[in-house]
């Protein structure tokens, strides 16, 4: 007497692996199609050192700051030579991912990636609101 251990028909072995999907990819389209264009409207008692609303990242505290003398601590890991460094300068520009400062007494620019930043000081009031009620 033979019995039937699998009764489930898709589970011919002990472990069901169901056929993969094809990947679904959509006929592309030649014709243009045009996103619908958002026009930022200006607030007139809204102060431009507001930051929108939950957006306060640290590139955007950066932007609200530039012009301003910042002590950038960072570290890097496994380097032999320096493990941390510390980057004094004036915020240039600020990004997801970097940071823009320059040394005034050299003249100095330094592209600084912001996945080894440990935390900035800055010698003057931040300009800086929270977005949040």
């Amino acid at each position: 007497m033979s019995e039937n251990y699998y009764t489930n028909p898709y589970q011919a072995y002990p472990y069901y692996y169901p056929p993969a999907s094809p990947a679904y990819y959509p006929a592309y389209d030649s014709r243009q199609v045009q996103a619908p264009q958002y026009q930022q409207q200006q607030m007139p008692n809204q102060q431009q050192t507001m930051l929108p609303e939950e957006q306060s990242y640290i590139e955007n505290i950066l932007r609200l700051n530039e012009g301003k003398f910042a002590t950038v601590y960072m570290t890097f890991e496994n380097n032999d030579q320096w493990n941390a460094k510390v980057f004094k300068g004036v915020v240039e520009a600020a990004g997801r991912d970097h940071i823009i400062i320059s040394d005034p007494q050299t003249g100095k620019r330094y592209l600084l990636l912001m996945v080894y930043l440990d935390y900035i000081t800055f010698d003057e009031e931040l300009n800086y609101q929270y977005p949040f009620g």
